[in-house]
């Protein structure tokens, strides 16, 4: 039996080595099959030993990648189109994939064990609201055997493709997949958003602490707080603010010692 992938990118130098450290800690806390956990990045320093270190791959398209992430108006996560690319680091069955912004908050076997054969994420939470198809980037898993044309797709056309999702990488991912009749979405109990399904409704935000939502495997910091706004708790908008999340500390902080 082959080894689960779990895989992540880290580029820049927006986060450092301890969000890959905690993401790796938390999947070993709640992952029991046995696993490589790959790191894609372009600054390995810091990284944990049992993180397998892998350099960004370098695209025939790699000027339009570096367009699409940094010069564009809609500005997008293209780099893990690369993670789509068959025989990537040796990888073989499905792939889940995670943002380095996220905290792993329960089991994960169900993520690798749902809608097999498809291409699984979270509906995007303003898509859903709008009743538009869509998922969201934060968790996601495929099979570069069976859903290859993620990257042969764009690889053909990074531009075109772009352009069609109006510069969205998680769009690009969730809408071509739908269109090839591949698309699922993880029941929405378990991957949480931060922002809309743990801070409590206005007015109890201000003297409720947010809690980790029922059933959720993961819960996902996309915009405002951040994971540091999020422990230390955050004022700003009156339906955003809330007190802190002491629960980062088991669940995130934490995550480093099992590293």
């Amino acid at each position: 039996m082959s080894l689960a992938n779990v895989v992540c990118m880290k580029w820049g130098d927006k986060y450092p080595a301890a969000y890959v450290n905690r993401l790796f800690g938390g999947v070993r806390r709640f992952l029991k099959p046995p696993f490589r956990f790959l790191c894609f990045t372009d600054k390995p320093e810091g990284i944990a030993a049992g993180v397998e270190i892998h350099p960004l791959p370098s695209e025939p398209f790699e000027a339009d990648l570096k367009v699409l992430m940094y010069e564009v108006k809609n500005k997008g996560a293209w780099r893990k189109v690369s993670l789509f690319k068959p025989g990537l680091a040796g990888m073989e069955g499905p792939i889940l994939g995670f943002d380095i912004d996220v905290v792993v908050t329960g089991p994960l076997e169900a993520l690798f064990d749902f809608a097999p054969g498809k291409v699984c994420m979270r509906r995007e939470w303003r898509d859903a609201r709008r009743l538009r198809q869509g998922g969201h980037g934060s968790v996601f898993r495929f099979d570069p055997a069976v859903h290859g044309y993620l990257y042969s797709e764009f690889a053909a056309d990074p531009m075109g493709c772009a352009a069609r999702v109006r510069g969205s990488e998680q769009r690009y991912t969730s809408l071509s997949a739908l269109r090839h009749g591949d698309l699922e979405y993880f029941p929405p109990r378990w991957i949480a958003s931060f922002k809309y399904n743990v801070i409590p409704l206005p007015p109890f935000n201000f003297f409720t602490e947010p809690h980790v939502p029922k059933d959720a495997r993961v819960v996902c910091f996309h915009g405002r707080p951040s994971m540091e706004e999020a422990l230390a708790g955050y004022r700003a908008e009156w339906w955003r603010s809330t007190r802190p999340a002491d629960w980062l500390v088991d669940y995130w902080l934490q995550g480093e010692r099992n590293a």
